[in-house]
């Protein structure tokens, strides 16, 4: 009788042999893979804030999401960015950044007002490129939210 333990081990084993091989096959993340990343993302964001889920997490979260992806699918590389791997901390701030200019896009009522505000201003000032094409620069970390989110996303995915 085989154990649990080495039922899994089998089933995760294809799993491990894809993750160890495939980065060094992988193309870099074309523009139109990150700005369906950074939409998934945003998603990510307007679901779990009409849950109730605080925003810093939900960001997080999402963030981590997009980060893991372009670190598995494409060994880190953005092809806008680079022909070189991002380290994950970059990978990760960036991501982050991603998913809160996208759900600001996304689900506006979903989004802290000091969040929002600062979106806006920092968009209408030129300062960054458009949130789903490439990591954005390292911003302040967002707000947490005072108030309880709205029952449900203000745009349709």
């Amino acid at each position: 009788m085989r154990s649990p333990l080495n039922r899994c081990g089998l089933l995760l084993l294809p799993l491990a042999l894809f993750v160890t091989v495939a980065p060094a096959f992988a193309a870099p993340a074309t523009d139109a893979e990150m700005e369906l990343y950074t939409r998934i993302g945003a998603l990510n964001v307007c679901i779990s804030r009409a849950a109730g889920i605080d925003y810093d997490k939900a960001v997080a979260v999402a963030g981590e999401t997009i980060a893991q992806v372009i670190q598995g699918q494409h060994g880190g590389v953005i092809g806008k960015v680079g022909t070189k791997p991002l380290p994950i901390d970059a990978l990760r701030q960036g991501s982050i950044n991603s998913a809160v200019l996208a759900s600001v896009q996304v689900c506006p009522n979903e989004v802290p007002a000091e969040i929002k505000a600062k979106v806006e201003a920092v968009l209408k000032s030129g300062g960054l490129a458009a949130p789903a094409t490439q990591p954005a620069a390292p911003a302040a970390k967002p707000a947490t939210p005072a108030g309880k989110p709205a029952a449900t996303p203000a745009a349709k995915p």
